[in-house]
């Protein structure tokens, strides 16, 4: 097989696609939609047995339980994926709003359509509920999609788009809108970062690697979805009940995922009655706490953390810990090791708590709540195609909206420019 020629051919089906995708009725969009959650009910065993293959692959490999575990499927995940499209089909589609319309002195109506991208390139890794949301937000934004998953997850992401295009196609959904590109070989990935003339956008999801070579050698445009280096900086008027609640979920509930905790600051005041039990807590959840040297001399047993340690993304039951010395220190040490992915303030001080909103720069900036919520499907957006942590075009968990772009809309009645 020519791997160049396997993926422009597979570009230009969805690029012929995507005119027709375009401006498809939302009846039509919809109905794809709620046809795939059930198909994915329907075969839901298929789907399993297939991901149990990655699964034993990925052990013989020796990867991490919390990277198998982005990697798992069960009944759960799959109802869940169900459940993301149904929702989907429910959210108001965002092609042909127009978001302003305004008149001109001579007469000219001039406004803004939302119209789709064209056709979206996802590379992806790890995580095949990353093929059901792109395609759910592809068909219903007009957009088509060419799925580029990594070889970990090959067997789970070919049962899943053997079962979802299909129901797509059956529902009346212009063929060749879905594209799964399923070599493994990552000249694939090469090959699709030249192709301007039949993608519009490429979407990296995964690791610092792949993300990094997508930005730097693609000619296409990419919208660049971070890591996630998440901090939870508890105040020193923080509710220790509620501080430990939240480091528990943002740490533990699924560690291998972009929105996890991986530093914990705590402000000197309070770390000496804090510090002891929350590590306790998070010992016996088998966290690895590696903290700076004040923390060390607060608690017991727990390794020296290194400066890498204050920017690496652990993706792992493995916690910095470090002591500030005030608001402004934590407020500084975020700014200098952020990925500006979620940031986490924990305080009932109100001046504190607008400080952190107002001074933190990231995608995600919260106030008493878990890191964990930075998620398409938790901000009510039906499910999220990545989340960037760039600035430009699109910014946090990107929804519908953010997977289109706009067109001037012109209504005259004869004018003509002097």
């Amino acid at each position: 097989m020519d791997i160049k020629e396997y993926v422009i051919k597979k570009a230009k089906d969805a690029k012929l696609a995507s005119k027709k995708l375009s401006y498809e009725k939302t009846t039509v969009k919809n109905q794809a939609l709620i046809n795939m959650g059930r198909a994915l009910l329907e075969n839901k065993s298929y789907i399993i047995d297939e991901n149990k293959k990655d699964i034993e692959n990925a052990r013989d490999k020796g990867i991490s339980n919390a990277l198998i575990d982005r990697l798992m499927l069960n009944d759960k995940r799959i109802e869940e994926m169900a459940q993301g499209l149904k929702n989907t089909a429910m959210l108001p589609d965002p092609v042909g709003e127009v978001t302003g319309m305004w008149k001109r002195p001579n007469g000219i109506s001039i406004g803004k359509m939302r119209v789709p991208l064209g056709v979206i390139g996802i590379i992806y890794e790890a995580r095949p509920n990353v093929t059901v949301d792109s395609v759910a937000l592809c068909i219903k934004s007009g957009n088509a999609v060419i799925l580029k998953g990594g070889s970990e997850a090959i067997n789970s992401n070919s049962a899943i788009y053997n079962v979802i295009s299909k129901a797509c196609y059956d529902a009346g959904i212009e063929k060749g809108a879905i594209q799964f590109i399923d070599v493994t070989d990552r000249e694939a990935v090469n090959v699709m970062m030249k192709l301007n003339d039949y993608i519009d956008v490429l979407i990296p999801r995964g690791g610092a690697g792949l993300i990094k070579n997508v930005v730097r050698n693609s000619t296409v445009p990419v919208i660049e979805t971070g890591l996630g280096n998440c901090h939870v900086y508890v105040d020193k008027y923080a509710d220790f009940n509620m501080a430990e609640n939240i480091i528990v979920n943002a740490k533990t509930q699924r560690p291998g995922v972009c929105n996890a905790m991986e530093t914990l600051l705590v402000h000197k005041d309070i770390a000496q009655d804090f510090l002891p039990h929350m590590c306790d807590v998070l010992k016996k959840l088998n966290v690895e706490i590696r903290g700076c040297e004040s923390t060390q001399k607060i608690v017991d047993g727990i390794k020296p953390a290194v400066e890498d340690d204050w920017s690496t993304e652990y993706n792992d039951l493995i916690l910095a810990v470090k002591i500030v010395s005030s608001i402004d220190e934590a407020i500084e040490h975020i700014y200098k090791y952020s990925t500006r992915h979620s940031e986490v303030i924990i305080t009932n001080n109100y001046t504190n708590s607008q400080r952190f909103l107002k001074e933190i720069d990231a995608a995600a900036v919260y106030v008493n709540a878990s890191s964990r919520f930075t998620d398409g499907g938790q901000f009510g957006f039906g499910g999220e195609i990545g989340i960037s942590t760039q600035k430009l075009h699109a910014r946090g968990p990107m929804g519908l909206n953010e997977l289109t772009t706009y067109k001037y809309i012109i209504c005259g009645n004869g004018q003509i420019r002097e």
